[in-house]
């Protein structure tokens, strides 16, 4: 349990110019002081994180958006009150005074005001922005307990607050506002319908004049083991043909024919999407660890629902080096 004691040497770390991660709804987020140039350098350095790619900023509550971002156009305020505290980053121009490293160099900046209570007391504490993206090596699965924070970094990082299992399991929903209509750049647990109906307003598609924004690269999310997506039909086959191989599958689906064959790992995974959020990244943590030679993930339905986690597994796919052929 983090009490506040853990929040003050924290607040104290973050200070100094040092590194916390910390629980929020999403997954654990790696923070420094978006004010000061050396800590938030620290930060990439020790992430591995290029320098052109923009960081959220965390903030206590939407006031603070103030400090950040100029010209906020009503569409963020209805956002902003329609799921702040909550899993939504939204994309604003940059107010004057906010340096390259937290915004890749670009004239807009990306904050949010997360709703888990330990990054709450944290933020009013602390009382300016943290810079924070995934607790994680750039590219690879996020963290999602405190513990995978300490498997990635260990002595780099010198706090770590443990808040449990984050609630939501994947990233933020990303909105840019900084244009001319607003436009979603990251999907995430809250749906585009959603957004839409707060905003007033339909979405545009991101579209190739979008900024860059945190999580977007084709690869991302990425296990180091090979990972491959499979249809519900093809699953078993591709399984099989592994087998033949002598090469050990770890397997996320519904559609495993036989959980007691030696040679695959299965987790069962969730029909509902929700729920196979949260589990997602722990679930290929936990088969990364298994020393597989591949993991093959049964393909969710493409139904608006699953678009967020599809996201992920599609990057994911992506990040990783070809399993071989069947």
């Amino acid at each position: 349990m983090t009490g506040d004691r853990e929040i003050d040497n924290a607040v104290a770390v973050l200070r100094a110019g040092g590194l916390v991660a910390f629980p929020t709804e999403t997954v654990y987020g790696l923070g420094a002081d978006a004010a000061n140039p050396p800590a938030v350098r620290r930060l990439y350095a020790v992430k591995g994180r290029p320098a052109d790619h923009p960081v959220i900023v965390h903030l206590a509550d939407a006031i603070e958006t103030a400090n950040w971002a100029r010209g906020i156009p009503e569409t963020a305020h209805r956002l902003a009150r329609a799921f702040w505290p909550g899993p939504l980053t939204l994309v604003l121009a940059r107010a004057p005074g906010v340096g390259d490293l937290v915004t890749g160099g670009q004239d807009t900046i990306a904050v949010r005001v997360p709703s888990h209570p330990v990054a709450q007391r944290l933020l009013r504490r602390f009382g300016g922005g943290i810079a924070a993206p995934s607790a994680n090596r750039y590219g690879r699965v996020s963290a999602t307990t405190a513990a995978h924070v300490r498997e990635e970094f260990g002595a780099a990082v010198e706090c770590v607050l443990d808040g449990g299992e984050a609630d939501v399991g994947i990233e933020s929903t990303i909105v840019d506002l900084s244009g001319a209509a607003p436009r979603l750049l990251r999907p995430g647990s809250i749906g585009a319908r959603a957004v839409e109906d707060a905003a007033g307003v339909p979405l545009a598609d991101a579209g190739a004049a979008a900024p860059r924004a945190p999580g977007t690269p084709a690869a991302h999310y990425a296990p180091r083991t090979p990972l491959m997506l499979a249809g519900p039909d093809e699953l078993a086959a591709l399984v099989a043909s592994f087998a033949r191989r002598g090469r050990k599958a770890g397997v996320l689906g519904s559609s495993m024919p036989d959980p007691r064959d030696p040679a695959v790992l299965w987790i069962p995974g969730s029909d509902h999407p929700a729920r196979y959020a949260h589990a997602l990244y722990a679930n290929l943590r936990r088969l990364d660890a298994a020393r597989c030679d591949v993991i093959i993930v049964e393909r969710p339905p493409a139904a608006a629902e699953w678009t967020a986690v599809n996201d992920r597994l599609a990057r994911a796919a992506a990040g990783t080096p070809a399993a071989g052929g069947t």
